[in-house]
């Protein structure tokens, strides 16, 4: 990992980098409710998957974050899937490739770690490049129908098997903002 001004790195997050992560969320959304977001699912033992959030580091500063966490698909029996988001770069530093490659070493971690999909709720415009569909395409059903189609998303992983169809539900900490 390079600390050089313009070099790009990517990391697991560490404590240290909390407070960083807060602020940035804060400033990327324009609000707080996504740090919230982010601290709620951290404190969830159950969603926090710690190699999956990940900090883009340039010139020594953070200045993107994104989360992978745990989520549930509810089909035949239940399953273990996860959930992208928020992913968030710092004001000024977005649209210069941090986002891309945040969500690409976390979806490459994802698959290497044997997961089976990644579900979300973003832009159709920005997340079909990392090979996200919509997810009803796929037989998996939004957790609220006021979700629009077109931004509910999946991206289908190695381990991805047809019979993965079912009703999406986000960890707790989602409902909870």
């Amino acid at each position: 990992m390079s600390s050089e001004p313009n070099t790009l790195s990517v990391r697991p997050e560490a404590p240290r980098d909390y407070h960083a992560i807060h602020t940035l969320v804060t400033a990327a959304f324009g609000r707080e409710s996504e740090a919230k977001l982010v601290r709620l699912l951290r404190a969830d033992a159950d969603a926090y998957v710690p190699e999956l959030a990940l900090v883009a580091e340039e010139g020594g500063e953070i200045i993107g974050h994104v989360m992978l966490t745990n989520a549930t698909l509810h089909g035949d029996e239940d399953w273990r899937v996860l959930a992208l988001g928020p992913l968030s770069v710092t004001p000024g530093r977005q649209r210069k490739g941090a986002g891309i490659a945040l969500t690409e070493a976390a979806l490459e971690l994802a698959d290497a770690r044997g997961d089976r999909l990644v579900v979300l709720l973003g832009h159709p415009a920005y997340y079909p490049r990392f090979g996200f569909e919509p997810a009803r395409g796929r037989g998996i059903e939004p957790p609220s129908e006021e979700m629009p189609d077109a931004a509910f998303m999946v991206k289908v992983l190695s381990k991805y098997e047809e019979r993965y169809q079912g009703r999406f539900e986000y960890a707790p900490a989602f409902g909870q903002v």
